[in-house]
C-alpha cells in the first residue's frame, strides 16, 4: 500500500465526511493505493457513527475507537501500530490541514529519501497572541534544546516512512516532539515543507493555553531522556559526587580548624559550615539513590497498557 493517512480526532462530527471526500479525491486523482485510519479519542458526539458509515461506503476507511479520551499521543501510537502504508501521513481532522499537500509529502519520502517530513504552517489563520506568539517561542526553545532545526514542531501534517513509525514510541504528550523522537532513534534525514494552513471551518479548538505550558515541561523531559534516558546515573551520580565533594571539603576544613588552629573556639555544631557540609552530603546521597533507582527502573522495563480500545472498524 502506498499511503496510510492517520487522523486522530475528538468531537469532529461536522468535518469528517468533508475531510474523507477530500482525501479520497486526492488519492484517486494521483492513483495512490491508500487507507484512512480515523482514531476516535473518546468522542462524545456522533464522530464514530460517521466513521462507521464512511467505512461501509469506502473499504479503505478504517477506525479505532478509544474507550475514553486518552490524548493525541496515544491516538497516534495506536494509528502507527496499525498503519500498513509505505508512507504514513498524519493530519488533524478539523480541515485546517490541506490533503492536497499529501502527494508532495509522499514524493519527498519515496523519491527524496527523507525519513520524516514535517509541515510548516508559515502563514497561519490563528490568533497571534493566543497561538502564534506562544508557538514561535515554543518552536525556538524546541530547536535550541533538541538540535532539530524545524520551524514548526507542532504542525499536525507530517509524513513518515513506515520504518520510522514502527520504531518510535509516542507516549504521554510527546506528539509535539515526534521529530525529536525520530532523531533520537537514529532517523536523522528530517525535512520540512511549507504547507497551506486553513482557518477552522467547524467547531472549536480542543487545546488551550495549557498545551504550551505542558509543551515546555515535555521539552525538558525529552531533553533529559535524550541525554540521560539510558544512563541516569551519569547525571544523578555526577551531581551526587559534586555535592559530596563540597560537603567533604567543608567537613575537612572544620576538622582541621578544630584540631589544630582553634581547639578552644566554638563547637563545630555552632558554625554554619557544619550545616552546609551536612546538607550537601545528604543531598549528594539522595542524588546517588535517585541514580540507582533510575537504573533499576530502566532495567525493569515493564510495559503498561496506556489506552483501551472500545471498537475497531475494518481492522484485523
Amino acid at each position: 500500500m502506498d499511503i496510510s493517512v492517520v487522523i486522530p480526532l475528538l468531537n469532529e462530527e461536522e468535518s469528517l465526511k468533508e475531510l474523507h471526500d477530500w482525501i479520497a479525491s486526492v488519492m484517486l486523482s494521483n492513483q495512490f493505493s491508500y487507507e484512512i485510519l480515523f482514531i476516535d479519542d473518546g468522542s462524545t458526539d456522533k464522530s464514530w457513527q460517521i466513521i462507521s458509515e464512511l467505512g461501509h461506503i469506502n473499504p479503505n476507511v478504517k477506525g479505532i475507537r478509544f474507550l475514553k479520551n486518552f490524548g493525541k499521543s496515544q491516538a497516534l501510537h495506536a494509528g502507527f501500530a496499525k498503519a500498513t502504508g509505505d508512507v504514513v501521513v498524519t493530519m488533524d481532522a478539523d480541515l485546517q490541514d490541506n490533503p492536497e499537500e499529501i502527494p508532495e509529502l509522499f514524493k519527498m519520502i519515496k523519491t527524496d529519501k527523507f525519513d520524516l517530513v514535517s509541515g510548516w504552517k508559515k502563514k497561519r489563520y490563528d490568533s497571534y497572541f493566543s497561538k502564534n506568539l506562544p508557538s514561535k517561542l515554543f518552536n525556538w526553545a524546541a530547536r535550541r534544546t533538541s538540535g532539530v532545526t524545524l520551524n514548526d514542531f507542532n504542525c499536525g501534517l507530517k509524513a513518515y516512512s513506515n520504518t520510522v513509525v514502527k520504531h518510535i514510541d509516542v507516549y504521554g504528550e510527546m506528539h509535539r516532539y515526534i521529530p525529536v523522537l525520530a532523531k533520537n532513534a537514529g532517523f536523522i534525514n528530517i525535512g520540512e515543507k511549507v504547507v497551506q494552513h486553513q482557518a477552522r471551518k467547524y467547531g472549536t479548538t480542543k487545546f488551550g493555553m495549557n498545551r504550551f505550558i505542558n509543551g515546555f515541561l515535555d521539552l525538558i523531559t525529552i531533553w533529559f531522556l535524550s541525554r540521560f534516558g539510558k544512563r541516569p546515573m551519569h547525571l544523578f551520580g555526577a551531581i551526587g559526587v559534586l555535592m559530596f565533594i563540597i560537603g567533604f571539603g567543608f567537613s575537612f576544613y572544620l576538622g582541621l580548624d578544630k584540631l589544630f588552629f582553634n581547639p578552644l573556639g566554638r563547637l563545630i555544631t555552632e558554625r554554619p559550615q557544619f550545616y552546609i557540609a551536612l546538607s550537601t552530603m545528604i543531598i549528594g546521597s539522595q542524588f546517588f539513590i535517585a541514580g540507582f533507582l533510575g537504573e533499576l527502573i530502566l532495567r525493569s522495563n515493564r510495559q503498561q497498557q496506556r489506552y483501551f480500545i472500545k471498537e475497531h472498524l475494518n481492522l484485523k
